[in-house]
């Protein structure tokens, strides 16, 4: 095998690596996006709980 014939085996074995990698990128960024707006799902329904307890509250102190 010549010197050329390694470096081209070394450029295929790099790219084959930077698409691994670029694949797991990807995956990471969507997990993490998913991750987001799971919380802010989470906390606005915390949110809306929070609103509705407030609202009960109030109607209780003014229907006394």
């Amino acid at each position: 095998m010549g010197i050329a014939d390694q470096f081209k085996d070394k450029a295929q074995e790099l790219a084959d690596q930077a698409k691994q990698k670029a694949g797991q990128g990807k995956d990471e960024a969507q997990d993490r996006a998913s991750q987001a707006r799971d919380q802010r799902s989470d906390s606005s329904s915390g949110m809306k709980d929070r609103a509705q307890d407030a609202k009960d509250q109030a109607r209780e102190r003014f229907d006394r």
